[in-house]
Parts: structure tokens; C-alpha cells; sequence
């Protein structure tokens, strides 16, 4: 089985629907997720403190001064 994607103009979807599953072709409906679940996904979303970001800085500076001292 080959999974083709195609856009297709409104105008134009009924006549295209009728003559795909004419040949036999399966058609699925796109799967949009609901608005609903984007607000849960960002509401699990966690706000980082300033202490929180210190940790990598610290680990960023550290790596840049080990490839220097490697140059």
C-alpha cells in the first residue's frame, strides 16, 4: 500500500471522493486534534526561575573552557 496525501480544492472534494473510491481507494478523514487538547499539552507546560537556567549556563561555560583549554 502506498499513503498518498493530495489537497484538494472544496469545489472540487465530492466529485474527487466519488471517483477515488470508484477505483476502490480508501479515504480517511484528517485527524485534527481538538483545541481542547493543545490547552492541556500548555498547561503542562512549566515556567523555569532564573536559578533554574543557572545549571546551564554553568555547564555552558564549563564545555566552552574545556574546548578552549583542548585548542
Amino acid at each position: 500500500m502506498v499513503r498518498l496525501v493530495i489537497d484538494i480544492p472544496n469545489t472540487k472534494s465530492i466529485l474527487v471522493k466519488q471517483i477515488l473510491r470508484g477505483l476502490g481507494i480508501t479515504i480517511q478523514q484528517e485527524n485534527k486534534p481538538q483545541p481542547s487538547s493543545y490547552k492541556k499539552k500548555i498547561s503542562q507546560v512549566s515556567i523555569w526561575t532564573d536559578e533554574d537556567l543557572k545549571a546551564f549556563d554553568e555547564g555552558k561555560n564549563a564545555f566552552e573552557n574545556f574546548t578552549r583549554s583542548e585548542s
